[in-house]
């Protein structure tokens, strides 16, 4: 069934209007019609099954039937905080993190980032925004993953430090990976997880020290050096796969 993510002023009672690029969708992509049933998330949490009554070109009435109690997120909240990327690199991070199941994403300016419109990436972050509302209709998330400002490496170091796990990729650790992290760790007190990936260049050997200093651990992802927009993608699965929901049961 389709799902659409509507903001919560657009409900009123039982009546829920959509409005915006997902009417188009609704009735020259999808040509759902009158009658029809669909999924509804108020931005919240909390999903809906509702009814089509009434389809326009600028909006679409529907009518809530009823409550669904569904969750499709996982129990490990992994933030994504990603060394700014050149071109449109933050667009595919952006999609297949909110795929996975991250809970946010934050664009991180380290020592080897380049950046030469700083403001120019900041204007980025509602296309990223669109981008992870897109993926997360199609993945059936129940919330839409934030992609928040920009921020400094230094600024990250302090927002990172109240999670209970903190997972830096580096491509000079040898020896020590998520498998060997897993044995380490107390497995049911992790809720809450940093994934912190560096820019193209990599980290500075002092960043990496610095993240030492607030608990992180630093980790391999194997022989092949991943690029920076996979990294993020293949760190992220394997916890979701130890820790949280993917895989299945």
């Amino acid at each position: 069934m389709h799902k659409f993510f509507v903001p919560q002023e657009n409900f009123n009672g039982n009546e829920v209007i959509i409005n915006g690029e997902d009417v188009k969708h609704i009735y020259k992509v999808l040509r759902l019609k009158e009658g029809q049933s669909i999924n509804i998330n108020n931005c919240n949490g909390q999903e809906f099954l509702a009814e089509i009554f009434s389809i326009g070109k600028a909006e679409v009435k529907c009518n809530i039937i009823k409550e669904i109690f569904l969750n499709n997120e996982s129990p490990l909240k992994i933030n994504l905080y990603q060394g700014l990327p050149k071109a449109a690199k933050m667009d595919l991070i952006a999609q297949k993190a909110a795929e996975i199941g991250v809970v946010s994403i934050t664009p991180v300016i380290t020592e080897r980032v380049v950046v030469k419109n700083e403001l120019g990436e900041y204007k980025k972050i509602d296309r990223w925004n669109r981008i992870a509302l897109e993926a997360s209709k199609q993945s059936k998330r129940t919330i839409i993953p934030k992609i928040n400002d920009v921020v400094q490496f230094e600024n990250m170091i302090n927002e990172i430090k109240g999670l209970d796990l903190i997972v830096v990729p580096y491509e000079e650790q040898e020896n020590y990976g998520i498998k060997s992290l897993i044995k380490d760790i107390e497995k049911d007190k992790i809720s809450t997880a940093a994934v912190i990936i560096g820019p193209e260049g990599g980290f500075q050997s002092s960043e990496i020290e610095q993240l030492k200093e607030v608990g992180a651990h630093i980790v391999t992802l194997g022989p092949r050096i991943l690029r920076t927009e996979t990294a993020g993608f293949v760190c992220s699965s394997l916890l979701m796969y130890e820790l949280g929901d993917m895989g299945g049961k």
